[in-house]
């Protein structure tokens, strides 16, 4: 490829609507353009990058014995309302009419289509397993769509999707799954992280997702610093901080006259934040289903975590109680709430931290007051105990191996045990080996790939530019043409390296735009490619070509047969 026939935009101001690097980078090298709210062209120069992640994408799935397909980017409602999704998927689903006023979706993610497709198709376990993937646009509604293709509106995955007749061989498929993630993102040269996750909107029972390390990175991830474990802190279990002292203070109600937060609470008495508990009230449902009034009580310095909260009974659906609410049932007002002296029967949870915990301070269901001294058995019921907030580091890791350290993710990767969710619900079987109809097990496994494009420059960059991994890089070698107008030999030398090096197999780029050497090395630098040699009639006179490594300090002066072992090596 030369870039005197290629289509490549460089900006030098950095944009000013871009927040994050990825963002700015991408827009400053010309790799996409917005055409709308999330949604993106995506340049040459960007396609280039994209075709390289889905090349290596493809490679491992084959590898792995997936089967390649493509399924309709617009699905029919009919198939969204056998599974409930049409109704539960919320406003990300983009919805449409056709002119025979059907309805339709842009997909966001494809396990209708394939188990439509599926029951179709296959009829006998003798013909599975089975997993079919593809590499498509799909479409989520984002409210706020931002970070440029980080969390656009229109993307492109790489969505797979395994049936079997049993547990045992989906299992097995999941750890073929992860595995070949874990090869996937090794081969595109990223620091990532696997960590054990909540199974969401698609459900299932197993779920892991695949996150690229970056400070830029909207996920929160715990993992042990002495062991392999690791999980998304929405998932990470927080254990028991152990057994409970003994009550030493006698109950007694303080004033508050403002503090409304544990921090002022704490600070107004002189404690530690640790000593005062958070009560958070909550509407759920008991077992007949009647709404229920739930007080979910963390440690002042801790934070409820919501997913964990909602997975107890009758909290599936909960929501934050209303003041009206709150007045009727613990009689008070927000800021001094506590699980003593409530108006009426109410439910409470305690976090483990809570639980351990004695001679406490909560609020006195009265305002401006708290009370101290408080303790389990003694003023308060046993409670209903469960892991119900965020991990913080420091804290002991899960598995016993010692303490947790928080990273920040970027998702890139999925992969699901979802079990029979979608095939029972779409009266999908097969005939199992004893002639009986059975629906098979299903596994689910993504990939954004649009999205690495974005992670790998938050990990990867410079005050220059992009430093792409390698397998990445639009071009792995760009030869440079100093003063090509004006230098024939110069012009002769660069396109017989060009040549050479393409035939020896190295993805080449001849730059014979014409640029001065400045402006040409910081579209070099920008676009990110790794390796940069320079042609000039100094350096054929030296009988040498100026060598540079996108991340080197400095340049080298190699020969040719010099040039051509640094590059092979």
């Amino acid at each position: 490829m030369r870039l005197s026939q290629f289509h490549l935009r460089t900006e030098k101001e950095t944009p000013a609507d871009a927040e994050i690097i990825s963002h700015k980078l991408m827009l400053k090298s010309g790799m996409v353009r917005k055409l709308a709210a999330g949604l993106y062209t995506w340049s040459p120069l960007g396609l280039r990058v994209l075709r390289k992640i889905e090349a290596v994408v493809r490679e491992e799935m084959n590898r792995a014995g997936a089967i390649e397909m493509a399924m309709p980017s617009i699905q029919p409602k009919e198939l969204w309302e056998e599974t409930g999704r049409w109704a539960k998927f919320g406003p990300q689903l983009l919805k449409i009419r056709d002119r025979k006023d059907q309805d339709y979706c842009f997909t966001p993610t494809a396990e209708e289509a394939v188990t439509d497709f599926f029951r179709q198709e296959v009829a006998s376990y003798k013909q599975l397993p089975l997993n079919f993937y593809q590499i498509t646009s799909k479409f989520r509604d984002e409210i706020r769509p931002r970070f440029g293709v980080m969390r656009a509106r229109e993307f492109i995955m790489k969505d797979a999707y395994s049936f079997h007749v049993d547990e045992d061989s989906l299992h097995a498929e999941y750890r073929n799954m992860y595995q070949t993630y874990s090869r996937i993102f090794t081969r595109l040269g990223l620091k990532f992280r696997a960590v054990a996750a909540d199974t969401g909107a698609i459900g299932g029972s197993a779920s892991h997702e695949f996150h690229v390390l970056a400070d830029s990175g909207e996920d929160a991830l715990a993992y042990c610093d002495t062991s392999d474990f690791a999980a998304n802190v929405e998932l990470a279990e927080a254990v028991s901080p152990g057994s409970r002292a003994a009550a030493s203070e006698a109950l007694r109600e303080v004033i508050t006259p403002t503090q409304k937060t544990c921090e002022a609470v704490a600070e107004l008495l002189g404690i530690g934040l640790q000593r005062t508990a958070k009560s958070v009230a909550i509407m759920g449902v008991d077992a007949e289903h009647a709404p229920q009034f739930v007080l979910a009580l963390v440690r002042g310095d801790h934070v409820v975590n919501e997913i964990k909260l909602s997975k107890l009974p009758g909290l599936a659906d909960y929501r934050l109680a209303t003041e009206v609410e709150i007045a009727e049932y613990l009689g008070s007002e927000p800021g001094f709430l506590g699980p003593l002296n409530a108006a009426k029967p109410i439910r409470i949870i305690a976090d483990r931290s809570v639980a351990a915990m004695s001679d406490f301070v909560v609020g006195a269901n009265k305002p401006g007051f708290h009370i101290a001294g408080v303790n389990w058995g003694r003023d308060l019921p046993e409670p209903e105990i469960a892991d119900i907030r965020n991990v913080l580091e420091g804290d002991l890791a899960p598995d016993g191996q010692g303490h947790l350290k928080i990273a920040r993710g970027i998702e890139v990767g999925h992969v699901f045990a979802l079990g029979r969710k979608y095939s029972e619900a779409m009266k999908t079987s097969v005939l199992d080996a004893a002639g009986k109809a059975v629906a098979p097990a299903m596994g689910c496994y993504g990939i954004g790939v649009s999205r690495i494009a974005a992670a790998a420059i938050e990990q990867n960059h410079d005050d220059n530019g992009i430093c792409w991994p390698p397998a990445m890089a639009p071009w792995q070698v760009a030869v440079c043409v100093i003063n090509p107008k004006n230098d024939p030999a110069v012009v002769t030398a660069a396109e017989a390296l060009y040549l050479e090096l393409n035939a020896a197999g190295h993805d080449c780029v001849l730059d014979d735009r014409g640029l001065r050497p400045g402006s040409m090395f910081a579209d070099i630098e920008l676009i990110g490619i790794p390796h940069r040699v320079v042609v000039s009639a100094r350096g054929l006179e030296a009988g040498t070509f100026e060598y540079r490594a996108r991340r080197a300090a400095e340049s080298e002066n190699l020969d040719h047969g010099a040039l051509l072992r640094r590059l092979s090596d």
